[in-house]
């Protein structure tokens, strides 16, 4: 009997995100479900171990859920990229693929916007101003 791992196997077929999220998106409200209860766990409990293990916890499952909807964004900007692109290319013109500096711009570009909608924006600036004076700091001669 062979072992086989379905990851690197083409028996399994091809990974496609979208597919993947739209097949498994239930887990999602497990997750939620979950979360609520960890915290409603970590809100009874007296016990400073047990406190402090399910506060790890808490703050990795809400890591994990943030860095899921920053992977969702980055998949559909690069999907409105391509579906301009194909439009462009309906229409006659010659397709324009934009470089990898030019997409991170545009991101950070998006990023500023967002901030300074939610009102961050000066704290976010502050934070990066600090951390370029201590690298700065850091290279100066002593």
């Amino acid at each position: 009997q062979v072992q086989r791992d379905p990851r690197f196997d083409d028996l399994s077929g091809e990974y496609k995100p979208e597919i993947f999220m739209k097949t498994y998106s239930f887990l999602d409200s497990i997750k939620k479900q979950e979360k609520e209860m960890v915290q409603k766990q970590l809100k009874k409990c007296r016990n400073m171990e047990q406190k402090e293990k399910l506060q790890r916890l808490l703050n990795r499952m809400t890591q994990q859920e943030q860095a899921q909807k920053k992977q969702q964004k980055l998949r559909e900007r690069e999907l409105s990229l391509k579906r301009q692109q194909r439009e462009l290319a309906k229409q006659g013109k010659k397709p324009f693929f934009l470089k990898k500096s030019e997409k991170r711009k545009l991101e950070l570009a998006e990023k500023y916007a967002e901030l300074k909608r939610s009102g961050k924006l000066e704290s976010f600036l502050n934070k990066k101003r600090k951390r370029n004076a201590i690298k700065d700091k850091r290279h100066l001669p002593s």
